[in-house]
């Protein structure tokens, strides 16, 4: 059948659109009109401004964490050894100084020898005389440099940041109705025409919130035309390249289907608090949860806690919306998304706002363009008996801060604290 047959739905040339209607802010329109709806972390990014214009199909950035230089010992020192064996040189340059986690002496590095080894001075300060260091707490930290007067311009210590890159990738849904389904009379709600576009406006910003959420990143062809995904949050997150060297791990977790007290939530949480995006809101995250996280974590909040009823108290029970850990809190809103399969629902997902953008290709934010306008009185689009819209965005997203957010999941079950 070929794409311009009047019974095909076809490839619609943008030559018989009679109206090209750019929703400048859909995003703010999801806000506005479904604040409740499928979309939550689409719609925020234009609540936070955090929107960028990306000016290729790949859009690299950078992210920079700051070094807090430390080394181990890789060989038992004794007391008066000035040269050590140590697991890492690569932030090391004269003139630092060390303390040792295991004894509290201070030492300052005189000079780098070898990708293992430095040569240092002992027990900066005095105090108490240096002793046997041993592997078994092998520790030193930075705490500061120090040089003497008149000294030679000490090496360079830089940043180096790590590049991140993401694929943006092309959102399209149409929505159409027939023209007997538009002259239909409804008793209730709004015309079916309204009804048939919101509902395509609701599937365009679902597909765009799963791409944010679980998108991962990839490019070939399809359909002998370039094809592009994009990695979401949870891809991103739990890619330990884009993380410092101090961490292991990155901030995926699973909870322990026995239970989760809150210790345990506070543990897999607190990571995030390591890393700072925006000090005006350094102690502050998003959780999204899943309705059978919520319940878990409310519960854990319940198990933890102490209330009371009163006498005249007409409701009983709590109902936590902020979370208070030690470092921070955390805002709970459950996503709906979430509770579309039995697996989401045990999930929470913590954003860091200022640490999350969203980039639209040149001018592709999300558009409308509209076929057979309606009421028209000259037949277009092959005549077709029917008209509609065909929404179109491509972007792709930035998490700049990719340690500063998590993802939990399996909370199945409450604890309360041994």
């Amino acid at each position: 059948m070929a794409l311009d047959s009047p019974t095909s739905p076809g490839i619609y040339n943008t030559n018989n659109f009679t109206q090209d209607l750019v929703v400048k802010d859909f995003a703010s329109m999801i806000t506005r009109l479904m604040p409740n709806g499928t979309a939550p972390l689409f719609a925020i990014t234009e609540q936070f401004k955090n929107v960028k214009t990306a000016t290729s199909t790949e859009h690299g950035f950078f992210a920079k964490t700051m070094v807090f230089p430390e080394f181990a010992l890789t060989a038992n020192t004794t007391d008066t050894a000035t040269s050590l064996t140590v697991n890492d040189v690569s932030n090391l340059i004269p003139g630092m100084i060390f303390r040792s986690q295991a004894t509290g002496e201070n030492i300052i590095i005189n000079q780098v020898t070898s990708g293992t080894t430095v040569s240092v001075t002992r027990n900066i300060g005095g105090g108490a005389a240096a002793i046997d260091i041993s592997t078994a707490a092998p520790e030193f930290y930075q705490v500061g440099n120090a040089s003497e007067e008149a000294s030679l311009r000490p090496n360079a210590l830089a940043i180096n940041p790590v590049r991140l890159s993401n694929l943006t990738q092309i959102f399209r849904n149409s929505y159409a109705i027939s023209g007997s389904a538009d002259a239909v009379a409804v008793i209730a709600g709004d015309d079916t025409a309204a009804e048939n576009e919101r509902d395509g406006a609701t599937f365009h910003a679902t597909a765009i919130e799963t791409a944010l959420l679980f998108g991962k990143k990839s490019q070939g062809s399809r359909n002998g035309q370039p094809f592009r995904t994009m990695d979401g949050l949870i891809a991103t997150i739990g890619n330990l390249a884009y993380y410092p060297s101090s961490y292991s791990d990155p901030n995926v977790y699973t909870a322990d289907p026995a239970g989760t007290s809150q210790t345990d939530l506070e543990d897999m949480l607190d990571p995030v608090f390591n890393q700072v995006t925006d000090f005006s809101a350094a102690n502050h995250r998003l959780l999204f949860v899943g309705g059978g996280a919520l319940r878990v974590i409310n519960q854990i909040c319940m198990l933890n806690g102490e209330y009371k009823l009163v006498d005249g108290q007409t409701t009983w029970g709590l109902q936590f919306k902020t979370l208070k850990f030690a470092r921070g809190e955390f805002k709970m809103i459950e996503h709906p998304l979430f509770n579309t399969n039995k697996y989401w629902t045990e999930m929470a997902l913590c954003v860091d706002p200022s640490s999350f953008e969203l980039a639209y290709l040149g001018g592709r934010k999300t558009q409308l363009k509209l076929f057979n306008e309606r009421g028209a009185t000259v037949a277009q689009d092959n005549g077709i008996d029917a008209y509609g819209g065909t929404l179109t965005t491509e972007a792709t997203c930035l998490i700049k801060n990719p340690p500063a957010n998590a993802v939990v999941y399996g909370l199945k079950k409450a604890l309360k604290n041994a």
